[in-house]
């Protein structure tokens, strides 16, 4: 239920409600001037106002009896969270005090295995470094003996801190000697800053005087001035226009729009020009090149025609030789046509032949036995 309680009341639920309280206060100061039984009666319902007010204070009361709940609850929890950090505090007190109890009884440094390495009174036990500054055990080697580590340390310590001890009285009478002159300086300083501080309201009522009179002066310069730079501007203008003009009349009679083509002239030859200043070249120059673009035009022309007869004559050329070749090669295929065709009528006789010797063979193998068939065919190969 505390847990609820707590998650409701949240800080911005606390300004609302406080806001809110403050706007019913205002409220009901308002009512009570404009609503005022003294001022104003006819009209105004008397009753009404009254439960309105008993149950706005029943309100209040029941808002200030919740704040005061959840105040009381909010006091309880601390009271109930201070006890318990109070009681881990306690808690871990005595831990940490059976802890130490149960180490210095029972895990004593004396019980472990390397205490002779970390034993504290080893040094006494041994024997020192040296016994003197003259031991004759203290080699250079052995690096037991330093500067400032002699067996007088204590004795000249001792001297050092007295020493430091005067010198330390002897700073503090000096900073107590410029604290003095610092106060005084400060002193000195505040009466200046006053007389400083006087001395610039003095100027400043003399600075805002002056301002006024600069600014009125200023206003009638900028006046002036503004007259000025008008009747400026109208005379630049007017002298600008001139200026175009002659600049124009200047460009219109020069020899950069005339295209003067002497101005191109070079100095350093006749048949070198200005590139900057070239503006063309002559008519005779031009004839001239024409007439060498129309010789060239002919010499092409001639060339192209040589190539074009030479194309035909290649033409022809190629075409009689394709037809010389061509009956070649009808006459070869005439020729390969009659010898097949020779071919195969010597072909056609002798299988003719050969059909009649077969013929007449089967006959003769049919009318004759075969010893006479043998002799008479060894009689006929004869």
């Amino acid at each position: 239920m505390g847990s609820q309680t707590m998650a409701v009341a949240l800080p911005r639920d606390l300004r609302q409600d406080a806001n809110l309280a403050k706007r019913r206060h205002a409220e009901l100061c308002r009512q009570k001037r404009v609503f005022n039984a003294r001022n104003r009666i006819i009209g105004g319902d008397t009753e009404a106002w009254d439960v309105q007010v008993h149950d706005q204070k029943i309100k209040e009361a029941t808002e200030k009896a919740r704040h005061e709940t959840f105040a009381a609850e909010m006091r309880q929890n601390d009271k109930i969270v201070c006890i318990l950090e109070n009681r881990k505090k306690r808690d871990r007190k005595n831990l940490c005090r059976a802890i130490n109890d149960f180490q210095q009884s029972f895990q004593k440094p004396e019980t472990r295995r390397e205490f002779d390495l970390s034993d504290p009174l080893a040094l006494k036990k041994d024997l020192p470094a040296r016994q003197s500054d003259n031991d004759v055990r203290n080699t250079i080697s052995g690096m037991q003996k330093f500067m400032g580590e002699d067996l007088n340390f204590h004795e000249r310590k001792k001297f050092q801190q007295e020493q430091n001890r005067e010198w330390s009285l002897q700073q503090q009478r000096e900073w107590k000697n410029a604290r003095a002159e610092q106060k005084c300086a400060e002193a000195l300083y505040t009466e200046t800053r006053l007389q400083f501080d006087e001395t610039a309201k003095h100027l400043q009522k003399l600075e805002s005087t002056t301002r006024k009179a600069v600014c009125a002066s200023v206003k009638d310069f900028n006046k002036s001035q503004a007259i000025e730079s008008v009747e400026r501007k109208k005379q630049e203008k007017k002298q600008e226009q001139e200026d175009n003009l002659a600049e124009i009349t200047n460009l219109l009679r020069g020899d950069l729009l005339s295209e003067n083509p002497q101005q191109a002239a070079s100095s350093f030859g006749p048949h070198r020009v200005v590139p900057d200043r070239w503006k063309g070249m002559t008519q005779e120059q031009l004839e001239q090149i024409r007439l060498v673009q129309k010789q060239q035009i002919q010499e092409k022309l001639r060339l192209q025609e040589e190539k074009r007869q030479r194309d035909l004559d290649w033409d022809r050329r190629r075409i009689q030789g394709a037809r010389a070749t061509l009956l070649f090669e009808r006459q070869q295929r005439r020729q390969q046509r009659n010898l097949r065709r020779a071919l195969d009528s010597s072909n056609l006789s002798l299988a003719e032949e050969q059909r009649l010797q077969k013929k007449y063979m089967n006959e003769v193998c049919t009318n004759q036995p075969t010893g006479d068939y043998f002799t008479q065919f060894n009689t006929g190969s004869r």
